[in-house]
């Protein structure tokens, strides 16, 4: 059986299904739960169907999750979307129901869940959420839920910009924008920044540092973060921002968080980055990964590696 077919069956089954996406939500995470949360609902009125997690402010037009009592979980569904490993789910409470189903498109090396679906070199899992439906005759979209996985597939592709994008994702691209949902409005509102924000890329751009082989890196104390009235998530749209600049390899937003340490934000246009995230607690894509550091006396060794990456780079992204 497939595992789409695996999935559904257990999706039929149970009554109660609440779904879990990971901490720090993008427009994936937000896209890939509500979307499915939405397809779900509409197929299946009579159950009882939950998306839940911390609900940021500059995400709620795609979706609204909410906070639920932990009885609730008692023999549910648990579904977990978008999210690599366990500790970066967002609430654990999802260990709380009777049976786990992980969907994901990053490398799987945790593999999760009582039924894990993983799939790599998806785009996004708002894509992968497209297929499950395609998957299903039982299921079908709707406007509200194509515009949430539209929006995912949006933000982890950058518009179509990165890698991960191929054919098929373009392919799902088209039969979402077949629904009745202003597409326009999505790709500006995932594109608009606010004033405050303006003003840290200008900080970006002015005070960034680019290394003998082509990496870049800036450091974003709790101070720089203090004096542009932003806290950590509202660095997302200045992560492409050192890709822009011709000639740049990789590159490093290396943000203060409250405890001191440092979230580390690590990008690509070629060279492999994954691994490095990975010597630092993190992981991810080749190309798009997140990493931590406990403090500020790891980063010159960290730029030092960072360089080293990219001087080992042979292709031609930036001929």
């Amino acid at each position: 059986m497939a595992i789409e077919q695996e999935i559904f069956k257990k999706i039929v089954e149970f009554s109660t299904i609440i779904i879990h996406r990971h901490q720090r939500p993008d427009p994936d995470a937000y896209g890939s739960q509500g979307g499915l949360a939405e397809v779900l609902q509409t197929a299946f009125p009579e159950k009882k169907i939950y998306a839940v997690g911390e609900n940021i402010h500059g995400l709620k037009w795609i979706n609204q999750p909410v906070e639920i009592d932990p009885q609730i979980y008692q023999n549910a569904l648990v579904i977990v979307t978008d999210t690599a490993n366990q500790p970066r789910v967002d609430g654990q409470l999802y260990k709380q129901g009777k049976f786990l189903i992980k969907i994901d498109h990053h490398p799987n090396e945790d593999p999760y869940g009582d039924l894990c679906w993983v799939k790599a070199d998806a785009s996004s899992c708002s894509e992968m959420i497209v297929d499950f439906v395609n998957a299903i005759e039982k299921l079908q979209l709707t406007a509200a839920a194509a515009k949430m996985l539209y929006a995912g597939i949006i933000g982890d592709t950058g518009r179509f910009m990165y890698d991960a994008t191929t054919p098929h994702t373009m392919r799902v691209a088209a039969q979402l924008m077949e629904y009745d949902f202003d597409q326009s409005a999505v790709n500006r509102k995932l594109d608009d920044i606010s004033l405050p924000v303006a003003r840290l890329a200008a900080y970006v751009y002015q005070n960034m540092q680019i290394t003998e082989h082509q990496a870049a890196y800036i450091v974003l104390t709790r101070e720089i973060m203090e004096k542009f009235a932003l806290k950590d998530a509202g660095t997302a749209p200045i992560v492409p921002l050192p890709g822009k600049i011709i000639g740049v390899k990789c590159w490093t937003i290396i943000v203060q968080q409250k405890d001191h340490s440092f979230r580390l934000r690590i990008r690509s246009k070629g060279p492999i980055i994954n691994e490095l995230a990975k010597e630092y607690h993190g992981g991810g894509h080749p190309l798009a990964s997140g990493a931590v550091m406990a403090d500020e006396s790891g980063i010159p060794a960290y730029i030092k590696k960072l360089d080293a990456i990219a001087a080992s780079y042979t292709g031609e992204e930036n001929d």
